[in-house]
């Protein structure tokens, strides 16, 4: 029975196994292939990208940990409530839940715009409760675009800080790595922004979005632009880019406007749920500061439907630029839970 330390090595090989993979595949497929969309799920639009990493999943999992392990595997594009491996074993008897995005950002690396990451969480099986700040271990696995060769790995255990390493893909060398949130006081001159990615309200995300920059900057000055924003489409990259310093801060509020969707006799589009924001963990132990849209840490149960919202700042400093304005806009709208 290993512990959840001794898991690193072995989620390691798994997420290697899948970008090896998905990369091989991006090379010998056309974007129209891999866009072709394969079923709805719940939550998504499962795309034949995806495919290709769902479809490794149990297979790797069964052969590289749950030979002596016993774990509750969540992911979208298997059982709802997760599978047991090896299966049969009694629940009592599953030692960790582990959930996993094999594939967070595709709609970006399946045309090949950016790239994807594949998502590992591991907490110990606690109940049905178990919950994301049960999460002890968490790792995170670049997939790269064709043209690119280098591909960033980060990972987490709770209470010990994070660690990162970059791989070359034509070497098949690895170098360690520095991760370094950003120590700025404003988000003036910094990449800032809430999320909006898809269709539906995007006009109140971006009336937020410039009422709290106006509030934490001073006026737009002509032909000055003092603030950026990059609409990464994938959860796992924005944890990146907030973790790394390229990001100070970033929101995605999207559940907090169903019931104005609603309203407007229109269905609520997708949101993040728990397997994008599985490796949180990774950018709390880096340094950045992750909460919900109380100010609270993120605490949404483990499975692969739940709405999550989320807020990073890149320090404390960051928060308390942002934070009050942020809660004030939200709260002007009837949006604050």
């Amino acid at each position: 029975m290993k512990s959840i330390s001794e898991l690193l090595p072995a989620i390691k090989k798994i997420h290697y196994k899948i970008r090896e993979t998905i990369v091989n595949k991006c090379e010998t497929s056309s974007p129209e292939q891999m866009a072709k969309v394969d079923h709805e799920s719940n939550s998504d639009t499962i795309y034949a990208i995806d495919r290709f990493g769902e479809d490794m999943l149990i297979d790797y999992f069964e052969q590289e940990i749950a030979r002596d392990t016993p774990i509750l595997l969540i992911a979208e594009g298997i059982a709802e409530s997760g599978i047991i491996l090896p299966e049969n074993t009694p629940m009592e008897n599953v030692k960790y839940r582990v959930i996993v995005d094999p594939i967070d950002g595709t709609r970006g690396l399946m045309y090949q715009k950016r790239s994807g990451w594949i998502l590992t969480g591991v907490a110990p099986n606690l109940g049905d409760n178990t919950s994301l700040q049960d999460i002890e271990l968490a790792i995170q696995t670049e997939i790269p675009l064709m043209k690119q060769y280098l591909s960033d790995v980060v990972w987490a255990a709770k209470g010990k800080g994070a660690a990162a390493e970059r791989f070359n893909r034509l070497t098949g060398e690895t170098h360690s790595l520095k991760l370094f949130p950003s120590t700025a006081d404003s988000i003036e001159h910094g990449f800032a922004m809430i999320s909006r990615f898809f269709p539906g309200a995007r006009e109140v995300l971006a009336e937020i979005d410039d009422e709290v920059i106006r509030g934490a900057l001073e006026p737009v000055q002509k032909g000055k632009a003092h603030c950026f924003e990059d609409q990464y489409l994938c959860t796992g990259g924005q944890l990146y880019e907030l973790m790394t310093g390229h990001d100070r801060f970033n929101a995605d509020l999207r559940p907090l406007l169903k019931n104005l969707i609603k309203k407007r006799g229109l269905f609520p589009g997708i949101c993040c749920h728990p397997y994008d924001i599985c490796t949180e963990l990774i950018a709390r132990e880096a340094g950045v500061i992750m909460t919900d849209e109380s100010g609270d840490l993120i605490n949404c149960k483990l499975d692969t439907t739940s709405e999550v919202t989320w807020i990073g700042y890149a320090n404390s400093r960051i928060r308390s630029q942002i934070e009050p304005l942020l809660f004030a806009a939200l709260k002007k709208r009837n949006l604050s839970r």
